[in-house]
């Protein structure tokens, strides 16, 4: 049997199989390549033909990759990422001309202070660039980062992490928050108060925040009630304004809606944080990257 002529497989086919691998979804696949669904089978089905296998199986959940299909995926990984560093070493990184899809990682409150801003920097260039704003979870970062599911995060973090890159784009220290017409505004915390006062918190997964503020009240003897876990900043200060809940927030963050919050210091010692602008090595010679990661500390520093 003849091996398949490889002019009949592109790029966008390429493309295609690592959207799949990753999302194990037709339609998850679609949008994060920004195509339909048609578009998407069609170049399964190409694939299917060159390969001379299903490459992926429907199942009530989605696709599940064929033995051959995960055999694939390394050489595909591989093949893809050198053809970027081709295309990045053969003229220096322009937006005006660039169609790529940048994928960053960060909280809502981190989308409020660099979108606005660099949306209006694709506007001005004419670019084609899209941006893909992912929120943060229980997913370990750094493995997104290596694989290049994601290009950047942005991220507050008390301890600067080993396993990626990072650069530090403003430090600051946590605030305790209610709303301004809450029944205890305007009277500093204490202990008691603090763990009186139901919090609201964002439900990450595991949060070095929350687990250190509740080392420190148990050296204390004391004990809070962390009621309420939400998965965006923007849903803390909705519950703050419409609730007698109460919540640890990062100074920015608390400042930005001094109108409607109430600002105390913590009655209780924490350590600062960093926000922090990650990305992997790898990355590092990606041109594109390194002009996103550009106009994201410009905004930061403006702001």
């Amino acid at each position: 049997m003849n091996p398949p002529d490889i002019r009949s497989l592109d790029v966008g086919m390429l493309r295609t199989f690592e959207a799949l691998m990753l999302e194990r979804s037709v339609s998850r696949a679609a949008a994060r390549l920004f195509l339909s669904q048609p578009a998407v089978s069609a170049s399964l089905q190409r694939l299917r033909e060159v390969f001379g296998d299903p490459l992926f199986t429907r199942t009530s959940h989605g696709v599940v990759p064929t033995p051959r299909a995960v055999a694939l995926a390394p050489q595909v990984e591989q093949l893809l990422a050198g053809l970027a560093r081709l295309l990045e070493d053969q003229d220096p990184f322009d937006p005006a001309r660039s169609e790529r899809i940048f994928r960053i990682a960060g909280s809502d409150h981190a989308s409020r202070l660099l979108l606005p801003a660099l949306s209006a920097v694709l506007v001005e260039a004419g670019s084609g660039i899209r941006i893909v704003w992912i929120p943060p979870g229980s997913w370990p970062l750094a493995d997104h980062l290596r694989k290049g599911e994601i290009d950047l995060a942005v991220v507050a973090r008390i301890q600067r992490p080993g396993d990626m890159e990072t650069r530090v784009l403003y430090e600051d220290r946590y605030v305790y928050v209610m709303r301004k017409d809450h029944p205890q505004a305007g009277q500093p915390p204490t202990l008691d108060s603090f763990c009186a006062v139901p919090q609201i918190f964002l439900g990450y997964g595991t949060s070095m925040l929350d687990d250190l503020i509740d080392a420190t009240l148990a050296k204390a003897g004391r004990r809070r009630l962390a009621q309420i876990a939400v998965s965006s900043f923007g849903q803390i200060v909705h519950q703050l304004l419409h609730s007698d809940h109460a919540a640890v927030l990062g100074g920015r963050v608390a400042r930005q809606f001094a109108d409607v919050l109430d600002i105390q210091p913590l009655p209780f010692e924490l350590p600062g944080y960093q926000s922090l602008l990650c990305w992997n090595a790898r990355s590092d010679g990606d041109a594109g990257v390194q002009w996103l990661k550009a106009r994201i500390e410009a905004i930061v520093a403006a702001a």
